[in-house]
């Protein structure tokens, strides 16, 4: 600490030093892989509720205080997250200076270090004029490099060459790719929702229900099923179905489409997924009843809670109550019977009136309210009811997911980078001798050696093939 208060360059702040720490890098990464491996073994949010079905109250409530039933949306992760994205921007800045340092320096041509200790095959002598010789050398050196430096002394020609300066910054461009995948991940936890709708054919809903939360979250825009269609396998299993969804923008339409499974459709950022579907009944029954006395048939199509009168004129007839699957055992109706005289009598409905005799037999009799036969003379049928498919749509939004496809294609440029390129420098000495023309050849490179080794070699041959060619003369 120097005397005026300051804090001296050379001892950085405390804060800073523990951010700019490679240790505390690799500790909140193994802490970020320990709470990603709890978060695969432990189920998260719907997925937990049968695991807290089978926990005690107590011990549900002190697993939900921590969110381990949320973990990526709660403030200790977040805050995990947030020290690791800090953690690299102070490792970033705090070598950044070297770093540009580095990128700018150029050594002196003249510099005579890296050709000490110099291997043998790397010096070699050719029988050619020192003007032939530097002019072959240039031109080769300028087709291969980019700023070629050349420096004249005495009886010397020096020359120097550099490439891959950029590989110096690979190792920033992976740390800003992460950030990024962090920014992302960051903008979906706070900004990004996940949500489900079931909306029935022809109807419109500008409303989804949050998963978390159950309550209702607008949209900046209503969507409207115009059609929903399904085909089966001929074991009855869903072979394939679809939505045809319009998307209404101030009261205009402003995009539509078929919306099927594994197809999602992204609309204002908002993506709709194709989840589920299911029928609702609708407002009308068909109903068949046929008189024991007679034996005759009729035949009534009824409304909910609209009276409709007996063939015979024996009473009135009311649907109070329709079920698509009621008890298990298929559609039906709640039929209500007011006759001319006496009280009246409730009874059930089934569609599948034989098939539920054959797997129950004398239910009917047994339970009045489940026989269809209760006032005489007739018997009632169920033809069919009124159906209405509905869709069940899962609805997401993630404002995150471009910044995060944009960090992976980034980090995979600045891994190459970083790993497959690097900072080379040549020197080449062409000198004039008694005996012929003395070219020596050295560099140095930030990483593979071999690849240098092997790019000099070419540098050596390419000299030496060519000037072969050219008459020695002094």
């Amino acid at each position: 600490m120097a005397r005026n208060g300051t804090v001296s360059k050379r001892t950085p702040p405390f804060l800073w030093s523990t951010f700019s720490s490679i240790k505390l890098t690799i500790f909140l990464l193994i802490l970020v892989a320990v709470t990603s491996i709890l978060g695969t073994l432990i189920p998260q949010q719907e997925s937990a509720m049968k695991v807290v079905q089978s926990l005690s109250p107590s011990l549900v409530g002190f697993l939900d205080s921590l969110h381990l039933f949320d973990m990526y949306h709660s403030w200790w992760f977040r805050l995990i997250i947030g020290a690791l994205a800090l953690n690299l921007i102070v490792c970033s800045l705090d070598r950044f200076s070297s770093t540009l340092k580095r990128f700018r320096f150029t050594p002196s041509a003249t510099r005579e270090k890296p050709f000490e200790n110099l291997p043998s095959e790397q010096r070699f002598l050719l029988q050619a004029s020192f003007d032939s010789v530097t002019n072959h050398v240039g031109t080769l050196l300028k087709s291969k490099y980019k700023n070629v430096k050349r420096v004249d002394k005495e009886k010397t020609a020096f020359y120097f060459v550099q490439k891959g300066r950029l590989s110096h910054f690979g190792v920033y461009l992976v740390h800003f790719s992460v950030l990024l995948i962090l920014l992302g991940g960051f903008a979906g936890s706070l900004f990004g929702f996940e949500a489900f709708v079931n909306i029935l054919e022809g109807e419109g809903v500008d409303t989804v229900t949050l998963r978390k939360t159950r309550a209702l979250k607008p949209l900046p825009f209503s969507v409207r099923c115009d059609k929903f269609s399904v085909e089966f396998y001929p074991n009855g299993t869903p072979k394939e179905y679809r939505s045809d969804l319009v998307f209404f923008k101030d009261g205009r339409i402003a995009f539509q489409s078929p919306l099927r499974v594994n197809h999602p459709i992204t609309f204002e950022g908002i993506t709709f997924y194709q989840s589920s579907y299911g029928t609702l009944p609708g407002n009308r029954v068909r109903l068949s009843l046929k008189r024991e006395d007679t034996g005759d048939n009729a035949f009534v199509e009824a409304e909910i809670n609209q009276p409709f009168p007996l063939p015979g004129r024996e009473g009135e007839g009311l649907i109070t109550e329709i079920k698509s699957d009621f008890m298990r055992m298929g559609p039906a109706v709640r039929l209500e019977i007011q006759p001319v005289a006496g009280e009246k009598i409730q009874m059930w409905v089934f569609k599948n009136h034989s098939m539920i005799e054959e797997r129950f037999p004398g239910i009917f009799e047994k339970f009045p309210k489940l026989n269809p036969a209760s006032f005489k003379p007739y018997t009632f049928f169920l033809n069919g009811t009124e159906a209405r498919y509905y869709t069940g749509l899962q609805v997401s939004r993630d404002p995150g997911v471009p910044l995060v496809w944009t960090g992976f294609v980034t980090i995979i440029v600045g891994l190459f980078i970083t790993f497959f390129l690097s900072h080379r420098m040549i020197w080449i000495q062409v000198s004039r001798l008694e005996k012929g023309v003395n070219v020596a050849l050295a560099g140095t490179s930030s990483k593979n050696s071999v690849g240098l080794s092997r790019e000099i070699g070419r540098l050596i041959a390419q000299i030496r093939g060519t000037m072969d060619d050219i008459p020695s003369s002094c």
